[in-house]
């Protein structure tokens, strides 16, 4: 099965800051991590990633970066394999040229 999880450089920033291994961190931590990101893009980056399913938090009705900074946010568990493969592809092994005669 083929990987069909795309995502832009906020969104693998985020994930990164946020961290694969399940673990929940809160909104202020985050804000910290993503530093480079100004907070409104932050905010809409996280809100289109709890859309997709990709992260989970306490609550998904947040506004601004201070309403945000209040939510623990984590990584969904069910698509923790796909985006680390996301973060990191690997390039897919050839398939073999040879043909099976009869």
């Amino acid at each position: 099965m083929t990987n069909d999880i795309q995502l832009d450089g906020t969104e693998i920033s985020v994930i990164k800051a946020l961290g694969i291994g399940g673990s929940e961190i809160d909104g202020l931590t985050l804000r910290e991590r993503c530093s480079e990101l100004e907070n409104a893009e932050l905010v809409d980056t996280v809100k289109g990633l709890i859309m997709q399913g990709y992260v989970d938090a306490d609550n998904d009705s947040f506004y601004d970066a201070d309403s945000m900074d209040k939510l623990h946010f984590r990584v969904n568990s069910g698509y923790a394999k796909d985006l680390k493969e996301a973060l990191d592809p690997r390039p897919q092994p050839k398939k073999s040229k040879r043909v099976r005669r009869e």
